[in-house]
């Protein structure tokens, strides 16, 4: 019988910004990359038929997107302000997310290479409302790879 690997069940993302925690996130999205798909006109020399052959393109890395609720730590903006300010060179990073399970243990990580925040959104504001304020930050980057924890 054939091992079976159950998939991972993630409780919290952690955000490592050159190996240090930056803090916990719930919600995470965008990790990935594409690469463009280009048809290309060919001849087929046995038959003279005109066919297309898709080849690859251009690789493009996604924008990752990650929410938590609002503290009193400005990481994330001062992170931010350092574009803001033109510090563009200071502000290229290499970072991490790593997913926790419930019991605190991490189960996957992906590293990201020349990270920037290349927005960053604070929280909507109804004084009526019961739920926490959230804020998101969108990075940016030069390349992704999925790594064993």
């Amino acid at each position: 019988m054939a091992d079976r690997e159950d998939p991972l069940v993630a409780f919290k993302f952690g955000l490592e910004i050159e190996g240090k925690l930056s803090g916990f996130f719930t919600n995470v999205s965008g990790i990935g990359s594409e690469t463009e798909v280009v048809e290309q006109k060919i001849t087929n020399p046995e038959t003279g038929e005109t066919l297309i052959r898709k080849i690859p393109g251009r690789l493009t890395w996604t924008e990752v997107s990650l929410k938590r609720g609002v503290t009193s730590v400005l990481d994330i903006w001062d992170w931010r302000k350092a574009v803001v300010q033109g510090k563009i060179d200071e502000a290229r990073t290499n970072c991490s997310i790593i997913a926790y399970s419930q019991d605190n243990k991490p189960i996957a990580r992906w590293e990201f290479m020349d990270a920037w925040p290349s927005k960053v959104v604070g929280p909507e504001m109804d004084s009526g409302s019961q739920e926490y304020m959230i804020e998101e930050v969108t990075i940016v980057h030069e390349g992704m790879e999925r790594v064993s924890v």
